[in-house]
Formats: structure tokens, sequence, C-alpha cells
């Protein structure tokens, strides 16, 4: 155990310097920092993200929208580059008061509707179109029960294990086993449920899927924070069976794509405005 320690000061105060990758960006208040228009496309619907797990889960649900040959869910896709603080910027403020990607404007209907939150969005979308949401009964409480656990439950893994194991400008024994500890409890919560399910609410794929995919899916394939061998993740054989189908989708190959600005070239797209973009 490390034996540097921490005494709070009667009252906290920020220090901008404070280190981490994301220190340039991080700041304990609200609102915009910079006058700045969202750019607008010409289809109905107008996302601002980046191919984080969060980005991921809506890009990943617009393109399994349009391989059931859904036109009206065309989309924009328009990069925001969180490092350079594009999301503090006034027009995507204006969209989401809380400054986190993804943003969405669903432009369809006679009102511009501003969307915030990657399960809002998940559920708006399902509900408008009628795809991969029950629209009622135990089935649909069963999705939702799972979109929801994604949301209490991602927060371990990201900002706490992820934070600490990758991130943080110092490592620290105590929070990386406890985040680890919890990240694998929750895996294990996942590979029980998979087994005896093809998919996390049942037998059809749906927006929990997409939820959940995007952060533990790429966490038991080795690509979120390089801990695959650290968390023993091959330990988990139903989530690794659930996360390799789902990656094998087409419209998921292409959603993980979508506002991708790192990694090989052949894997990114920083904006996405039609299917051609994917030539």
């Amino acid at each position: 155990m490390n034996d540097t320690t921490y005494t709070p000061p009667k009252v906290w105060t920020w220090d901008a310097e404070s280190g981490g990758n994301f220190a340039n960006i991080n700041r304990p208040i609200a609102g915009s920092t910079h006058e700045k228009a969202l750019p607008v496309g010409e289809h109905p619907f107008q996302l601002y993200s980046l191919a984080t797990p969060n980005g991921v889960k809506v890009t990943i649900l617009f393109e399994e929208l349009l391989e059931q040959g859904i036109t009206e869910a065309e989309y924009d896709a328009w990069l925001i580059r969180i490092t350079e603080g594009d999301q503090f910027s006034s027009g995507f403020v204006g969209v989401n008061p809380n400054s986190k990607i993804p943003a969405l404007v669903d432009r369809s209907g006679e009102t511009e509707v501003n969307i915030f939150e990657s399960g809002s969005m998940l559920v708006h979308l399902a509900e408008k179109f009628g795809k991969f949401l029950p629209a009622s009964g135990p089935e649909r409480t069963e999705v939702m029960n799972w979109l929801f656990w994604q949301m209490g439950s991602a927060p371990f893994l990201g900002g706490g294990f992820g934070h600490f194991y990758a991130y943080a400008p110092e490592k620290f024994e105590y929070p990386i086993n406890r985040y680890a500890m919890e990240v694998k409890r929750q895996l294990d919560v996942l590979d029980r449920t998979l087994a005896n399910r093809k998919f996390i609410a049942g037998d059809e794929y749906s927006i929990a899927d997409m939820a959940i995919w995007p952060w533990y899916g790429a966490l038991v394939r080795g690509v979120l924070y390089s801990a695959a061998e650290f968390l023993s993740v091959d330990e988990y054989k139903n989530v690794k069976r659930w996360a390799d189908e789902i990656a094998a989708r087409p419209a998921v190959k292409r959603g993980i794509r979508v506002n991708k600005s790192w990694g090989d070239e052949d894997t990114q797209m920083h904006e996405r405005h039609s299917a051609a973009d994917f030539d």
C-alpha cells in the first residue's frame, strides 16, 4: 500500500493543474466557454459526438435502423473533439447543458427536439421507429432494466477503474483495487446472465445490448484501457461470446467508425453524412 495520504482541507478549492489526461478541460462549473454555432446537415437527425463508448451506442443504433431499411433514420454525425473543448461551445451547450457527448437534435417533426444522455437517445429513437425496444410488457421492462443497469454501472468502469488504471497521473493501489473488484463483479453479473440468454435482455437484440456492448464488450475484447490481461477477461466466456457476435454485425462495424478520430486511418470517420461515406 502506498504510504502517501491526503488530508482534505475544510473547504475544497479548484486546482486547475491537478494533472491527469483531462486536466485541461475539467472544471467545476458549467456553461459555455466560447461562442460557436453547431454545423447542421440535411438529414432529420444531427448528432454531435465522438466515438467513445457513449457515442458509439447511438451510432450503432442509427446504423442498425438503416440496416433494416428505415431511411427516415438518416443522420449527420459531426465530430466533437472533447480534448479541445468543443463540448463547451455555445451551440453544444445549447443542446446539452451538461457538456458531455453525445448530443442529438431531432429535426424530423414540426419542432426541433434536443436530446442528451445516450440512454435517452436510445429510448427516443427506439420508440420513434418501433425497433429494438418492446412496446410494452415484461419484455420491455427487462430491456429497460439492463439499459439502466448500464447507466449505473459504467461510471465504475470508466470514471472509476478506467481513470485510476489508465488516466490518473499517478498509480495508487487502493482505488485501482477497489474499482477492479467492482468491474469484475459486473462482468460476472453479465456472464451469469448470458449463460442462459443469447442477448442481454433475452432472445432478441435490443438497445440494452447497444448500451452495454461499447463498454463491456470492448473490455473483454481487449480494446478498452489495455486492461484485458489485468482483469483476466478470458474468464468471462459468455460475455466474450456475446461480444464477438455483436462485433460481427455489419451495422456495428459501421457504427464504431463514426466520429472516430484516432487509430489506423482506415478505421476513422470524422464525420458521417451518408452511407457512401463508408465506401
